[in-house]
């Protein structure tokens, strides 16, 4: 059985809602603010997102989580476009921008960092990325990735 963490169980419950405003689901954030929590919805369409767009998904997310209310104590819903530096959350997000230059976090050190910026050169189905950092190739999992967004050019 698969246990799944509080951003995936948060993800599973919204997306019908979202999708449900013909918009993709992009990615989810959920953070500690103090005595807040915040819970970042991305949304992306292939024309771009509007502010209505924002206010629509944000009513139907927000009705959503006052019948389900999935989150103890109070939190800030905020629903934006990933824009030009979009985060990437999946593999399937990885492999869209092989080519692109990215940043990245990882969770625990390779070489001696956590940080990298570059061209992401491949990404395989096993979950592997290579990039390359300054003239070197560096290889990382994608299970390690604690965050990674796009470097807008």
């Amino acid at each position: 059985m698969t246990v799944l963490t509080k951003v995936e169980r948060l993800r599973e419950l919204v997306r019908p809602a979202v999708d449900a405003c013909q918009v993709l689901l992009w990615g989810v954030e959920f953070f500690q603010q103090g005595r807040r929590s915040v819970l970042r919805l991305y949304i992306d369409t292939e024309s771009g997102v509007t502010v209505d767009t924002c206010a629509e998904v944000s009513r139907q997310v927000s009705a959503l989580l006052d019948v389900e209310d999935p989150i103890a104590g109070e939190y800030v819903l905020e629903v934006s476009s990933p824009g030009w530096d979009r985060p990437l959350f999946t593999l399937e997000q990885f492999k869209l921008f092989e080519g692109s230059v990215i940043s990245v976090r990882l969770l625990m050190p390779v070489a001696g960092r956590r940080r990298f910026k570059g061209q992401l050169i491949e990404v395989t189905e096993e979950g592997q990325l290579s990039m390359n950092v300054d003239g070197e190739s560096v290889q990382m999992a994608f299970s390690q990735i604690d965050k990674a967004n796009l470097v807008a050019e």
